[in-house]
């Protein structure tokens, strides 16, 4: 049996907050991608939240004191909102970015949601310096007749590319991605349920992977944008994840496999769970997938690893919350950029075995 390995979170103090008198950030700055530039510096992309709960997604350039990440200058925009299906019916916007460089394709690979008319949707950009983004579109997930299902029909967040070629489940060089799809319909037809796909039992969100052929995508980047191979990789299984689970950073690759730091919730959902909550808690944890076959998980954290101890991580527009999202690694050690209340973006040293 594969142990995780022993994995501590060092808190190093609040990155960026929200700044008085910019209506881009009003009601927030959280949950934040990271990128090298191509002048070696490294930038921050956090989710900006202005009045209404609308989101575009920023720039900024991390500051370094005693190679620590201390503080960040602003660059203003990388994604606003720009096309049809991001804007939303009482919020919308584009939210929650995670970047992962292929170095096999020369690119940043940016997902995000797309918060438009039926709810949250995966969406893509791509670039090379980190600077210019272009979309390539909306996530589809390819049909696959053993689901039964269109994975479609669902809402889905928390995707994010691994860095490396894999191989998907018919043994075919491919670029896999983490989802979380959400069985829930109650965005676009409250009150009723959505039906689960074949062979899924807990209606609970959990974490998924899906794979994109790398030869298609050498062809024509679009390729990007339509996955397949679909597989329920983790459901919640500990106390303090009980009632979802979602992938974070971009798998980093270790010795033992694939780590994985994701997100457990406890509380209560009520109403329209795309809306913000006040009785949850979020809580950071690990899981540790086959470096082969990284469908299979090895290992878990039964415990949470990380979870809202701070003022700024306990008091904010969803309070409780601590919600890693970026994985870089500077002068040999780890350092992860986490949302912090959905109101401030926070900076710890990931320690590993």
């Amino acid at each position: 049996m594969t142990s995780l390995p022993n994995i501590n979170f060092t808190r190093l103090g609040t990155l960026m907050e929200i700044e008085p008198g910019n209506a881009l950030e009003e009601e927030g700055v959280l949950n934040p991608a990271t990128a090298r530039g191509a002048d070696g510096s490294l930038y921050l992309y956090p989710r900006l939240v202005g009045r209404g709960n609308r989101s575009c997604i920023g720039r900024a350039k991390v500051v370094f004191e005693d190679g620590v990440p201390a503080k960040v200058e602003r660059l203003g925009v990388a994604l606003a909102v720009e096309e049809g299906w991001e804007h939303g019916r009482n919020h919308g916007g584009v939210e929650d970015p995670r970047i992962t460089w292929i170095e096999t394709l020369g690119l940043h690979i940016m997902t995000y949601v797309a918060f438009g008319p039926i709810g949250p949707r995966p969406a893509i950009a791509v670039s090379e310096d980190g600077v210019g983004w272009r979309r390539i579109g909306p996530l589809h997930f390819g049909y696959e007749e053993h689901l039964d299902t269109d994975l479609n029909l669902f809402p889905n967040k928390d995707v994010v590319f691994f860095p490396e070629v894999v191989s998907d489940p018919k043994g075919e060089p491919s670029l896999a991605m983490l989802h979380r799809p959400m069985w829930d319909v109650s965005y676009v037809r409250w009150p009723e349920d959505a039906p689960l796909p074949t062979g899924t039992t807990d209606s609970r969100p959990g974490i998924w992977i899906s794979y994109v052929p790398i030869a298609a995508v050498r062809a024509d980047i679009r390729a990007l944008t339509t996955a397949y191979g679909h597989r329920q990789v983790a459901i919640p299984e500990f106390a303090w994840e009980e009632a979802k689970i979602g992938a974070g950073p971009a798998p980093l690759r270790i010795p033992e496999g694939w780590l994985v730091i994701h997100h457990g919730v406890t509380g209560v959902i009520e109403g329209d769970g795309f809306a913000p909550q006040k009785d949850v808690r979020y809580e950071a944890g690990a899981i540790l997938l086959d470096a082969n076959d990284p469908s299979r998980v090895l290992a878990r954290s039964a415990q949470s690893l990380m979870a809202p101890e701070t003022e700024q991580e306990t008091n904010g527009t969803v309070a409780n919350v601590v919600f890693p999202t970026a994985i870089e690694t500077i002068g040999g050690e780890h350092f992860v950029f986490y949302g912090m209340a959905d109101t401030h973006i926070g900076v710890a040293k990931l320690s590993i075995g």
